[in-house]
């Protein structure tokens, strides 16, 4: 049992396909560490992280899916009470990226409605990107979520990403306040990009 008393409770979903790199970004927020050399999942990988967020203590419960067609059917059930879902493609395989539309079809059937959401384009940093990052800009914007570019290997936008998904759950519960008076799914500043 945690000693670790919090405010809010929140269940976030990491799902993508295979090998997009999920594993390493969700260890490098949790320990800061960038080896991603973990066992293979088998469904779900379940990891607590406590944060502060505008003085309130968030408790994560993190869910690491395994991307696998395999573990698709298991994965449905996990849906159920998700407050918040990173939602992830690599930037280096056409694949993973063309995949996103049918992950959303998958959030859209088992997810509340309310659920936020984050589109994330990983692996920005590594050499032969075949999704540039206005496609991933677009696609976010298609759908009126969240957009990042992240990499697990140079830490690039690995903890604005979760607390950038904090921020929406807690302003859809009314909990804060949207400052600039925008719908707070709307993203479109220069801090997605990958490069310094």
């Amino acid at each position: 049992m945690s000693n670790h008393k919090y405010d809010y409770l929140f269940k976030i979903l990491i799902i993508g396909e295979s090998d997009v790199g999920k594993q390493a970004f969700l260890l490098r927020f949790l320990d800061d560490s960038s080896d991603g050399k973990a066992l293979t999942k088998i469904g779900v990988d379940f990891r607590v992280k406590v944060i502060n967020f505008q003085n309130k203590l968030i408790k994560l419960q993190i869910w690491d899916t395994a991307g696998d067609e395999r573990f698709r059917t298991i994965t449905k059930t996990y849906y159920n009470g998700a407050h918040g879902i990173i939602l992830m493609y690599d930037v280096t395989n056409q694949n993973t990226f063309k995949n996103i539309r049918n992950w959303i079809k998958q959030i859209e059937a088992n997810a509340n409605k309310s659920v936020g959401i984050v589109l994330v384009g990983h692996k920005c940093d590594e050499p032969g990107r075949v999704v540039t990052e206005e496609e991933g800009k677009k696609l976010a914007e298609d759908y009126d979520i969240a957009f990042f570019e992240s990499s697990a290997k140079t830490n690039k936008n690995v903890n604005e990403v979760f607390y950038y998904l904090v921020k929406e759950i807690l302003t859809e519960k009314g909990v804060i306040k949207d400052e600039e008076g925008i719908k707070i799914s709307k993203r479109k500043n220069k801090k997605n990009q990958c490069s310094k």
